[in-house]
């Protein structure tokens, strides 16, 4: 025989393919009945249809002069740190719509370019998207 690359399997005996006869039928049954996922991320697309998302509500301009007028007393007194809580739309980064929260926080500045207040503990909210706006100072 030549010699080659093979020669120490060449002589092998071939794996049994009764191997399967060794399991017990009840066993044998419950394999044919095991969990498949043959859409591999059906569920994930099923549970993401499936949640509820808001629409952004239109303030009128009655509303929104409401609210500036808020904003502009709350940076006049910045320095005395009030506590505020601000009611706000985000948008959900996979569908249309997204969701109302609230976060609370004292004012650290106002970012003029970006439009947003940067709250001290590094909340940073769109003007905006603010709905409304609730703190003791306020009147």
């Amino acid at each position: 025989m030549a010699d080659n690359e093979y020669n120490d399997i060449i002589d092998m005996k071939y794996p049994d393919p009764e191997i399967e006869a060794d399991f017990p039928n009840s066993v044998k049954r419950a394999a044919q009945f095991a969990p498949f996922d043959a859409l591999t991320g059906y569920d994930d697309a099923v549970s993401e249809t499936a949640r509820i998302t808001d629409y952004q509500i239109e303030l009128d301009e009655n509303e929104k002069q409401k609210l500036n007028n808020e904003l502009l007393f709350l940076f006049e007194n910045i320095h005395k740190k009030p506590e505020v809580s601000f009611t706000y739309f985000i948008k959900d980064e996979k569908k249309s719509g997204g969701a109302y929260i609230t976060t609370t926080g004292i004012i650290k500045k106002y970012k003029e370019n970006e439009k947003t207040i940067l709250l001290e503990n590094k909340k940073e909210i769109p003007i905006e998207d603010i709905i409304f706006i609730k703190s003791d100072i306020l009147k």
